[in-house]
């Protein structure tokens, strides 16, 4: 990693508090925006797309899960973030229900994985070993004891 690079993000995270108190000084309370459909159902995509990232990771127990973890928590917290702030009456209500019961909780279990990625791939193996035998209980082992692999074999049947 290049020298210069985490004091120049600190710089960047340092400027933004002026920049964020500006904005919230000369913007309007209320906007009209083009296009809010869309940027919505695209914003509720891009999240679908990491959670099921994620979810794929933790299933092959891919190198990515990490990230993809973050990914997803962060944009479920962005998600109950604006859903709150740009909601009112009936949909505010919906919107605090959504982030109390599911957003946040959610969000909460993705950075836990990012925490403890091993402990959460521990958690799973139970259920990858019942959809992989189709019965409940311990994954299949070898006479050893250890964890059976499948191999293919050359006859034809």
């Amino acid at each position: 990693m290049r020298r210069w690079l985490p004091p120049a993000l600190a710089l960047v995270a340092l400027a933004l508090i002026p920049w964020a108190l500006w904005l919230a000084t000369i913007l309007p309370s209320r906007e009209v925006a083009e296009h809010w459909d869309l940027a919505w159902a695209g914003f509720d995509l891009i999240l679908a797309a990491a959670l099921l990232a994620t979810a794929v990771s933790a299933w092959r127990q891919g190198p990515f899960l990490e990230v993809c973890a973050a990914s997803a928590g962060t944009l479920l917290v962005v998600d109950a973030w604006f859903d709150l702030l740009t909601s009112s009456g009936r949909d505010l209500t919906y919107a605090i229900v959504l982030a109390v019961v599911a957003e946040l909780p959610l969000a909460a279990v993705c950075l836990w994985i990012v925490r403890a990625p091993e402990a959460f791939i521990r958690r799973l193996a139970p259920w990858r070993s019942f959809s992989a035998t189709g019965t409940r209980g311990r994954a299949a082992t070898s006479p050893g004891g250890e964890r059976a692999t499948r191999t293919r074999s050359s006859s034809r049947r």
